[in-house]
């Protein structure tokens, strides 16, 4: 299929499928203004999609109002409530949504800093861009693995890639000890061509996230080449795990620096 005509398809399926769930906002939400005010106009992976067989419902409640803020949020909070253009709207509790950080330093997530060799952060060390090899292990940080999604296999189940990397480090580290290995470490040329097939994957993904209304999946509009180094690995998590898993079997340790008493310094 010829990538622009593709490109064109998939807006057309994409723009079908979201008049669907503008469609059954008017279905459920009884005022029609509320019902506007509530209606995705993005593409579909744009955000991340939610699900609930309760949300839409809650604003045909007597004591539940929309207050649109036209994607500008709130003028500020006062001790009586929340003011939006002008008018307070007075609250006896005012409760904050919770949520978490997507694609910020991954030691800012952690909330504790990795150093390795000679004193290098981890975040000194991505500075200019999350580095791995298969999404786990990074140079100048031997026998360390980190469990994310920067660089591996995008799935809508986390726990489902986190067993996938844990089968992957458990047969590394099964591997080190049944040979004595004392240190095992990503090599600089495993790392690059990794992140060179990250990048290559990233492609089409980039292009869409362009054209997206600002959020976390662009870096609230401002998304660039360190953005798109520390995104997934397009190809999904089973070519992800297939990935792991010819590795394993060719059970050469291919990529690795290994030092012990039979591997040298």
């Amino acid at each position: 299929v010829d990538p622009e005509q593709r490109t064109r398809d998939l807006e057309i399926a994409d723009f079908s499928k979201m008049d669907e769930i503008r469609a059954r906002v008017d279905e459920i939400v009884a005022d029609r203004a509320t019902a506007e005010a509530l209606k995705p106009w993005y593409g579909y992976f744009c955000k991340r999609p939610c699900f609930h067989d309760e949300y839409l419902q809650t604003f045909n409640r007597d004591n539940v109002t929309l207050v649109d803020t036209g994607g500008r949020g709130v003028e500020r909070i006062t001790e009586s409530g929340v003011v939006v253009d002008g008018v307070t709207h007075e609250l006896d509790c005012l409760i904050f949504a919770t949520g978490f950080e997507v694609g910020t330093d991954y030691c800012r997530r952690t909330g504790f800093e990795l150093t390795g060799r000679k004193g290098v952060t981890l975040t000194e060390s991505w500075r200019n861009g999350v580095r791995t090899f298969h999404g786990l292990c990074t140079n100048g940080f031997p026998n360390c693995f980190i469990q994310s999604i920067a660089q591996a296999g995008l799935t809508v189940n986390f726990p489902y890639l986190l067993d996938i990397q844990a089968i992957h480090t458990a047969w590394i580290i099964a591997w080190a000890l049944e040979r004595g290995v004392t240190e095992f470490e990503a090599s600089p040329s495993a790392e690059a061509a990794w992140v060179d097939t990250v990048l290559q994957r990233s492609t089409a993904s980039v292009e869409r996230a362009q054209s997206c209304t600002p959020g976390y999946y662009n870096r609230e509009g401002k998304a660039d080449a360190k953005t798109r180094q520390g995104s997934f690995f397009f190809g999904g998590p089973t070519e992800y795990a297939d990935i792991l898993e010819a590795w394993r079997a060719s059970g050469n340790m291919a990529g690795f620096q290994i030092r012990g008493a039979d591997f040298g310094p």
